[in-house]
């Protein structure tokens, strides 16, 4: 039986980090044999392929480059990592995938659509998540956690216009596939985030076990 993939999403401050301790937490729980890994990166080139697109720089990197580049990363990725972990059983965790494609290198930066789905076709196929959850949280909330962080990146410091293009883009891919995306709402407590991401889970494995 092939493993489950589950991605998170969401913009800059929006939680991953925490959800991602939820999910450990639970897949431990339940004896689930899993893999976590990050998207860009996840492999030791793809990582230094993250390092190029995350450095801040005084050369502007123009869009084409970006998008690229971000793809190039993903190839690596799912060739050496992701499809050989789900196709020995195991779940694949990934922080980011195709989604912050299409929302950062898309909507946000006015990319071509159709670019994007040639790509994801050449580069995933049929290997989209079973699910992705998007921690979904107002760009102000967002933006002040980001404030705390020691190093922020290059995509931390773009302009509050663009965040928000982020948000308003995630919302959009969800409603376009309502039955993989699901909107989490990390506003809340953390407890209230955390039994939603949960909820999410225990779906996710009762169909992993029927086979579906």
């Amino acid at each position: 039986m092939t493993g489950k993939f589950i991605s998170l999403e969401g913009g800059e401050g929006s939680g991953k980090s925490t959800a991602i301790v939820c999910i450990q937490r639970w897949l431990d729980a339940e004896n689930i044999d899993y893999i976590m890994t990050r998207e860009p990166g996840g492999t030791v080139l793809a990582e230094e392929i993250r390092g190029l697109i995350l450095a801040s720089r005084d050369e502007a990197v123009d869009d084409m480059t970006e998008l690229l580049l971000m793809f190039a990363a993903r190839a690596q990725h799912m060739s050496q990592k992701i499809r050989p972990a789900l196709e020995q059983g195991l779940w694949v965790i990934s922080d980011r995938f195709i989604d912050s494609s299409f929302v950062y290198q898309g909507r946000a930066r006015g990319g071509d659509t159709e670019k994007l789905n040639t790509l994801t076709e050449w580069v995933v196929g049929d290997n989209k998540p079973d699910a992705t959850l998007l921690l979904d949280v107002p760009v102000d909330i967002g933006m002040q956690r980001v404030a705390d962080r020691k190093n922020a990146d290059r995509l931390d410091k773009e302009s509050i216009e663009f965040h928000e293009k982020v948000r308003q883009g995630f919302l959009e891919q969800a409603d376009l596939e309502p039955e993989r995306i699901k909107v989490i709402d990390a506003s809340q407590p953390l407890e209230q985030v955390s039994a939603q991401i949960v909820t999410q889970l225990d779906a996710l494995k009762t169909a992993w076990k029927r086979g579906v």
